[in-house]
């Protein structure tokens, strides 16, 4: 083929395409990235997902099952800018004091010698057992974030109907005090066998009052030792091992499913450490949750979307925060086929939580807003501010968020207070929320 015009190939000189670049740059730059406040939602989703925020692109940092959530589900995310979460200086002290004592058994897959801090702070990622020391991690956070006792006296279930709305509105209470990884005195008390002591009921309406569990964690994989208050006989009864996978009272959430994940690690059959990225989650939620001052649930519940179908999506900040991505396997006994959850690499608590039906396919999604919060003894912890548990087979969810009363080590309040006579208490209507 013969070329008509030479000179129309000729390239221009290096200083020229250089001044081209240098003016184009900003330009581009500045379209890429999203500005603060920006909200995604169905309509802009498509337009914004290779655009930058703090220099990732937004489709980067969204699953397949949240960009699913946002075009056919209603979710909407507002953006903002990422901010460091505080850490309480206590527990990276004891971090530096305890963490050479912990060793990993493989056989096992039990840890030994933990007493406070973070387990494993140095894993690395070609670690064949890295997901197992990841999830110990994230179990024995130890007196960070969540505090020697983590005490929500006063919470909200809302139960939310997919097509109908909000059907009602239950006051629960979860009062869990730690027996290891302790910042304030001793880091264990007693024997070191116990993990942890929990109590969890329900104190309105009347017709459920005293419905929950106590239960004592053992740090040696045996099941839980724990007791429901039977309002028909007035008095408790022990509970076999094997409800730790079952729904909370009559809600959407599995027991295990407290802060996403809360079952002992080697309860499910293993994990896998799929990868390590950025998604965009919520770290400094809003406050109130819950204004108790307000009668009309939409004002009381600002941040779930009431007012649109389907009803369950939380009204938040969504800021870019580094996650490990881990797959569990669960076992038979379990409804789900596996959980992937995903956990914050500097915090270790978890943002995000896709649950998977015997089939493998996505069933249910748990959405976990998070936000620093001063504890009553002066140092640092991370409340799971709302929770969103949504069945999407059932078109159903259950949605728990704080009142005002949820704090952390409260004074004078110690293991001894986390009992079996505080749940008869409560079922027999001698416990009273604290103002």
């Amino acid at each position: 083929m013969t070329l008509r015009n030479n000179r129309a190939l000729r390239f221009p000189g290096p200083a020229v395409i250089i001044l081209a670049f240098a003016l184009l740059a900003p330009t581009v730059a500045q379209a890429a990235e999203v500005e603060e406040g920006t909200v995604i939602n169905a309509a802009n989703l498509s337009s914004l997902m290779d655009k930058e925020f703090e220099g990732k692109t937004i489709g980067s940092m969204l699953t397949e099952n949240i960009q699913w959530m946002i075009r056919e589900q209603g979710l909407t995310m507002t953006l903002r800018h990422s901010e460091e979460v505080p850490v309480d200086p206590r527990w990276i002290e004891a971090t530096k004091k305890y963490s050479g004592d912990v060793s990993y058994d493989p056989a096992t897959r039990l840890v030994s010698g933990y007493k406070a801090g973070l387990c494993f702070p140095d894993i690395s990622l070609d670690d064949p057992h890295a997901a197992d020391k990841i999830m110990w991690n994230a179990y024995y956070i130890g007196g960070w974030p969540r505090g020697d006792l983590a005490n929500y006296p006063l919470f909200a279930f809302l139960f939310i109907n997919g097509d109908k709305g909000l059907e009602r509105v239950q006051h629960w209470a979860l009062i869990r005090s730690f027996l290891k990884g302790r910042l304030d005195g001793e880091p264990v008390i007693g024997d070191g066998s116990i993990d942890f002591k929990q109590l969890l009921f329900a104190h309105y309406p009347y017709d459920i009052r005293g419905i929950g569990t106590f239960a004592i964690r053992y740090g040696n994989g045996k099941y839980d030792d724990s007791w429901a208050y039977l309002r028909t006989v007035r008095r408790t009864r022990r509970l076999s091992g094997g409800t730790w996978h079952d729904p909370i009272g009559g809600t959407d959430q599995l027991n295990d499913e407290v802060e996403i994940n809360s079952a002992f690690p080697t309860w499910y059959t293993g994990f896998k450490l799929l990868e390590k990225r950025w998604i965009l989650a919520v770290a400094h939620s809003r406050w109130p949750v819950w204004d108790q001052d307000k009668k009309k649930p939409v004002e009381a519940f600002p941040l779930v979307d009431l007012e649109n179908k389907p009803y369950w999506n939380p009204l938040d900040d969504w800021e870019p925060r580094e996650v490990y991505v881990i797959d569990a396997a669960t076992p038979d006994t379990h409804p789900y086929s596996r959980k992937v959850m995903y956990l914050d690499t500097k915090t270790w608590v978890y943002y995000l939580g896709e649950f998977y039906d015997k089939k493998g396919e996505f069933w249910k999604v748990g959405i976990f807003n998070m936000r620093p919060i001063k504890t009553e003894d002066g140092g640092w912890g991370v409340i799971s501010n709302q929770g969103h548990t949504i069945d999407f087979k059932r078109r159903h969810a259950t949605i728990f968020a704080h009142g005002k009363q949820s704090q952390f080590n409260t004074p004078g309040v110690g293991p001894e207070d986390v009992s079996l006579e505080v749940l008869e208490a409560a079922g027999q209507g001698r416990w009273r929320v604290p103002e």
